[in-house]
């Protein structure tokens, strides 16, 4: 997607694999910038969007200017809010991209049956359930950045991370980054026997564990690689969701629905259980309201999001002895 020309005036980005539908979102953003630099970009969610706004935002400018309207979880829009897309939908303005974002179950289908009848560019974005797209995605990855992995060395990458897209991804980028020439199993077990991991996943342990200068520096350094401010919040939110998992967990429950609960693999509970030590109730809350609001802040609401990250680190940090 090099230009304003390669993007059509609305697209359906379908699925819930949240890494693949933001990297889908931010690129299709950027092909439209590539053109013209100065477009608007609204990146709407429905529990912030209201029928006035989206009729303000999808209108035909008076001024030409060139808008990208982004509506994030369109399953969930109320019905005036869905009649108003529609409406865009079969009498768009010129100027306007929408993307509408769906999770692609039955929930809100007759809204991208519509958006799918008029044309729209479908984007997939499917959880990736088997091992072999989980191999293809890695061997993607490599070359995307130019650079090539061998099968065996990519299978070991799996097997040392697990199944979570984001947590591969970081890998990934990690490994690129420290490494030169064609990716072999031996560069892949020097990486996981001893190397510190500075992804988003090394920023949120350091900070759900209140060790607030290790943190900041992780951080920096995950920006200054080229790690995507979205994805770091995203570890944030997983490590604060797991920690509220095992701070309360259900009677009765095996340590396999433990996992799958808080979304990691089974050997990780033993490092969740430790970093959950000296979290209250009060500030596991704190924390997942400042990722509500971090989250915000970067997909649209703010203009600095390694500012916004770096707030998000320090609130997390000292919300760790928060007992009121």
């Amino acid at each position: 997607m090099g230009s304003t020309t390669s993007v059509t005036p609305l697209t359906a980005v379908v699925g819930d694999e949240e890494l693949l539908v933001d990297r889908a979102v931010a690129e299709l953003v950027a092909a439209v910038r590539a053109g013209d630099p100065d477009v608007d970009v609204h990146d709407l969610v429905p529990g912030q969007v209201t029928a006035a706004k989206l009729v303000e935002v999808t209108s035909p400018s008076l001024f030409g200017e060139r808008r990208v309207v982004v509506l994030r979880s369109a399953q969930d829009l109320t019905k005036d809010i869905a009649a108003v897309v529609t409406g865009h939908i079969k009498d768009p303005a010129d100027d306007v991209v929408l993307v509408l974002v769906h999770a692609g179950g039955a929930k809100g289908k007759a809204l991208l049956d519509t958006a799918v009848k008029a044309g729209a560019t479908r984007v997939s974005c499917a959880k990736l359930t088997k091992g072999p797209e989980r191999l293809n995605f890695v061997k993607g990855e490599f070359s995307r950045a130019g650079r090539q992995i061998a099968p065996d060395a990519a299978q070991s990458l799996l097997d040392a991370v697990g199944t979570d897209l984001r947590e591969i991804a970081a890998a990934c980028t990690q490994l690129i980054a420290d490494t030169d020439g064609r990716i072999d199993t031996a560069a892949v077990a020097r990486y996981h026997t001893g190397k510190a991991e500075a992804s988003g996943f090394t920023v949120a342990d350091r900070a759900v564990e209140g060790r607030l200068p290790e943190a900041l520096e992780q951080l920096r350094w995950s920006l200054s690689v080229g790690t995507a401010p979205v994805l770091i919040n995203s570890a944030l939110a997983s490590a604060v969701r797991g920690l509220a998992v095992v701070a309360q967990p259900p009677r009765g429950g095996s340590e396999a629905d433990l996992a799958k609960r808080a979304k990691v693999p089974p050997w990780k509970l033993k490092t969740l259980r430790q970093q959950a030590r000296g979290w209250s109730p009060q500030g596991l809350a704190r924390a997942m309201s400042v990722i509500a609001e971090t989250d915000a802040l970067i997909k649209g609401a703010g203009r600095d999001p390694a500012y916004a990250l770096e707030r998000a680190v320090i609130e997390i940090a000292t919300a760790r002895s928060r007992r009121g």
